[in-house]
């Protein structure tokens, strides 16, 4: 069976066509979160993720305390990521082995980089990210991804940033947690990410690039490695429900403390 588009996607095509088709022209303002929601009888959520991706392909510019305007200048040929490329777990694993290979260096040059200002403000962003065991059914596997953003913003690489911010709403939302962690494993689990965060934070505090570049390695290559086990154990087309049937399994090493460097 052909899966249907999530309805951010078929959002943002309709008003990415109006805009071709001249029915908003340059300059124009985007109707506002409600009447886009009244329009398509969709949610906030629904309609944010979709102009979030019409923002990251240049068709949409912000306006400070004006709201959403249609780009004045013609949207470049951006890289993009076909919708239809990422509805099965293997697309999602190459998704984050791309991933993977820009945030590693994106971390060392993190640690060359930040001020102090920077170091403590990503320090305190994990803390807040980390101090949330939302129920894993309640949340996304990336839930930290705005800690990753912060650690590529501070690596003043305007490119490394952008192409980051330009995966948020197209690899964020893929799959929930409890995909993945059974409830009995959340408290584990949640600490593990936590020593795993403290020990890239950790390296970018002390200037220390080629740790942070490791720290962030194992940490992607855990959650990569994490995904990937769920793909084998569920195969590949199974239905929500047995994905998370076959995936209780998978975690019961988590029952052990996390390892905590020295």
């Amino acid at each position: 069976m052909t899966k249907r588009k999530p309805l951010s996607a078929m959002v943002a095509e309709s008003l990415s066509e109006k805009i071709r088709s001249g029915g908003l022209q340059p300059g124009a303002q985007l109707p506002t979160e409600a009447e886009l929601c009244a329009e398509y009888d969709v949610s906030r959520t629904v309609v944010r993720e979709a102009i979030a991706r019409l923002r990251s392909e240049g068709v949409v510019v912000p306006q400070q305390g004006r709201g959403m305007f249609v780009s004045e200048a013609p949207a470049p040929h951006n890289f993009s990521i076909p919708e239809e490329a990422l509805r099965t777990l293997p697309e999602t694993i190459s998704l984050l082995e791309l991933r993977l290979s820009v945030e590693v260096e994106a971390a060392g040059l993190c640690a060359e980089r930040r001020t102090s200002a920077e170091a403590s403000s990503i320090r305190a962003l994990m803390e807040q990210v980390d101090a949330r065991h939302e129920d894993p059914d309640a949340v996304q596997i990336h839930y930290d991804y705005d800690f990753h953003l912060a650690i590529a913003k501070a690596a003043r690489n305007e490119f490394m940033y952008g192409f980051l911010t330009y995966l948020r709403p197209i690899i964020v939302p893929r799959f929930q947690l409890g995909h993945i962690v059974a409830a009995e494993f959340k408290e584990t689990y949640y600490a593990r990410i936590h020593d795993e965060h403290r020990q890239i934070v950790t390296a970018i505090e002390k200037q220390d690039a080629r740790a942070a570049r490791r720290a962030m390695r194992g940490h992607l290559t855990n959650s990569l490695a994490r995904v990937r086990a769920l793909a084998l154990a569920s195969g590949i087309d199974a239905a929500g429900g047995d994905q998370k049937a076959t995936a209780a399994s998978l975690f019961a090493d988590l029952e052990r403390p996390a390892r905590v460097d020295k």
